[in-house]
């Protein structure tokens, strides 16, 4: 088994766990599952916003702990200050020590769309992402067949949800598309050895429908790529690491957008 297949047992697992404690009912009459949901679309091409999804991630599979000192709401207020189209906000707390709290802390200090950034595989996950405060989430699709994606993009789409599909090479891509997708992500990560190359969006970009929102995920760490990816069309930059391996990720955002 790689890295990507004991996330996707695990979370099973982890799934089974939190139906039993938090029935469907309980989450469709949360507070947050009847909040306007914000447009992913708007704010990303917002011309007075950066086009940077910037991500809240304490630790990861293949660097360990990046930064578990700053709290998510110093954080993620830091990003949007800073011009952040977008947040994303781990919520796996086997692999990367994310909390589903985080996702409902970030969205009381915050007015723009939150991407809640987990390994989404059942309906369950979809309700349970609304009730925390997402207005987008993650489909993998190395991790889903093209029906389980229909179907979990049909779903969010019905309580309004945004869905970035994240791929990782042409096959997934073209297999992958749907009509009730809004963004495709190319995460420049191969998830199953985590080596990178910004290459990987580079050789995609050509093969996005141009109705689908562009996005650039992981490998980012200079102004310079930023160019060029918009230069490719992409629209979205999700960066992560490159600020929170900063004692303030928040400022280290700033420094990034001055400059760019």
């Amino acid at each position: 088994m790689n890295i990507l297949d004991k996330i996707v047992a695990h979370k099973k697992t982890e799934i089974q766990a939190a139906k039993k404690n938090v029935s469907y009912t309980s989450l469709e009459e949360s507070e947050y599952f009847h909040r306007e949901v914000l447009s992913f679309r708007d704010f990303l091409l917002d011309p007075e916003r950066t086009g940077i999804i910037a991500e809240f991630k304490r630790k990861s599979p293949s660097k360990g702990i990046i930064n578990d000192k700053v709290s998510v709401e110093d954080v993620t207020t830091g990003y949007a200050a800073a011009g952040a189209s977008a947040l994303s906000v781990l919520t796996d707390r086997q692999y990367f020590m994310g909390r589903k709290v985080d996702l409902r802390r970030a969205r009381l200090a915050n007015k723009i769309p939150i991407l809640r950034k987990d390994f989404m595989i059942d309906d369950y996950q979809v309700i349970e992402a609304k009730a925390l405060g997402a207005d987008i989430i993650l489909l993998i699709a190395a991790i889903l067949t093209p029906e389980q994606i229909q179907q979990l993009a049909s779903l969010a789409k019905s309580i309004n949800l945004n869905v970035l599909l994240e791929v990782h090479n042409l096959e997934e891509l073209q297999r992958s598309i749907n009509p009730n997708l809004d963004a495709i992500g190319v995460n420049n990560r191969n998830l199953a050895d985590f080596t990178v190359s910004v290459e990987t969006s580079y050789q995609l970009a050509e093969y996005i429908p141009s109705e689908f929102l562009k996005i650039s995920e992981s490998a980012i760490s200079n102004i310079e790529t930023i160019k060029q990816l918009k230069n490719a069309g992409f629209n979205g930059f999700l960066i992560g690491e490159n600020f929170m391996k900063q004692a303030d990720p928040g400022a280290a955002m700033r420094e990034f957008v001055r400059a760019l």
